[in-house]
C-alpha cells in the first residue's frame, strides 16, 4: 500500500501512459472508484491506495479498467467499478471531497488524473453525434468513431477563482454547499468566447454585487469537481457594496487577517491564494 495522507512525501515523476506493459510482474497502483468515491484502506498506513500485482486480489470486478502510466517507476491504473460494490475488509470508499482532505499535494494530483481519465472513459463509450460504439485510438488518450471519425478527448471545463483584496482585507464568501461557517474565495466557469480575465469580472459582479480592477494572473491547479482548470487570479476592489445573489453565494464579507474564518483545505487553490495573502500581511502560516 503507497500512503496518500499528509505526511506522505509529495511523488516526485509521472510519466504520461496510454497503453499498459504486455507483461508486468512487479506491483502496481490500482485507482478504484465506485462513482466519486475512492477506495482506500482503513486501519494499517490508513489512507492508502492499494499496490497490487493483480487489481483481482481486492475480490472485485471492475466494470472498465484504464492505464494512467508510471509513477516514479512503478505502473498505475484506475479501476471503476459498479455502483453496488463493496469494500473488501479493512478498506473503505471515501467520498472524493473528504478523501481530499487528509491527502499529501503529490498524491491530490495523481487521484485527479485517475479520476477524470475514468470519467472520460465512461462517457465517451458512444459517438455524441451518430451513436456508434467508440474505439480507443492507439498511441494517445483519445477515442474515435469508426462510422463518422468524431474525435474524442478529455474534456477540460477553465473556471477562475480570485482573491479579492481592499487595503488589508480579503472578501470571502459562502456558499449553500459549503460546510457551515467555511468561507472561500469567489469562482467560476469560463463562458464561450470569454477571456479568463473577463470571466473574472463578470462572476465577481454576478455573485456579489462589485467591480475590481487589476486582475493578475496567480497560477492554476486541476481539480475533478467535475473536470476544472481552476485559473487563480488576484485583483483590487473597485467599486459597489456586497450584494450576495442567493444562489450561489448565500453571505460574503471583508476579513482581515487576524479574524479569519474557516477556510478551505491547504492543497485547494483557494487556499495558496488566501495563504499568499496572509504571507504579505506578514502572518505566519
Amino acid at each position: 500500500m503507497t500512503p496518500i495522507h499528509k505526511e506522505s512525501p509529495t511523488y516526485q515523476e509521472f510519466i504520461v501512459g496510454t497503453e499498459p506493459p504486455v507483461k508486468r510482474t512487479e506491483k502496481a497502483l490500482w485507482f478504484v472508484f465506485r462513482g466519486r468515491e475512492i477506495l482506500i484502506k482503513i486501519h494499517k498506513n490508513p489512507g492508502a491506495i492499494p499496490k497490487l500485482l493483480d487489481f483481482g486480489e481486492l475480490g472485485l470486478s471492475g466494470v472498465r479498467e484504464q492505464y494512467l502510466g508510471m509513477l516514479d517507476g512503478t505502473h498505475c491504473y484506475s479501476i471503476e467499478l459498479h455502483e453496488e460494490a463493496h469494500p473488501p475488509e479493512g478498506m473503505k470508499f471515501v467520498d472524493l471531497r473528504q478523501a481530499y482532505s487528509e491527502m499529501s499535494e503529490g498524491c491530490f494530483a495523481l487521484v485527479n488524473k485517475a479520476v477524470q481519465v475514468m470519467e472520460w472513459d465512461r462517457t465517451n463509450q458512444f459517438c455524441s453525434r451518430c451513436g456508434t460504439k467508440t474505439l480507443q485510438r492507439p498511441g494517445e488518450r483519445g477515442k474515435e468513431c469508426p462510422d463518422c471519425g468524431e474525435l474524442f478527448y478529455p474534456r477540460i471545463s477553465p473556471a477562475v477563482i480570485v482573491l479579492i483584496r481592499k487595503k488589508h482585507e480579503i472578501l470571502l464568501a459562502s456558499s449553500p454547499n459549503f460546510p457551515p461557517g467555511m468561507y472561500s474565495l469567489i469562482a467560476g466557469f469560463v463562458e464561450p468566447g470569454e477571456t479568463a480575465e473577463a470571466a473574472v469580472a463578470r462572476e465577481v459582479k454576478e455573485e456579489v454585487g462589485i467591480e475590481v480592477k487589476n486582475i493578475t494572473y496567480f497560477g492554476t491547479q486541476a481539480w475533478p469537481f467535475p473536470n476544472s482548470l481552476m485559473i487563480g487570479f488576484t485583483a483590487e476592489y473597485s467599486s459597489g457594496d456586497i450584494l450576495p445573489d442567493g444562489f450561489e453565494i448565500e453571505d460574503a464579507q471583508w476579513f482581515s487577517a487576524e479574524k479569519l474564518p474557516a477556510l478551505p483545505g491547504k492543497i485547494s487553490i483557494s487556499r495558496k491564494l488566501i495563504d499568499h495573502f496572509l504571507k504579505e500581511e506578514g502572518i505566519e502560516i
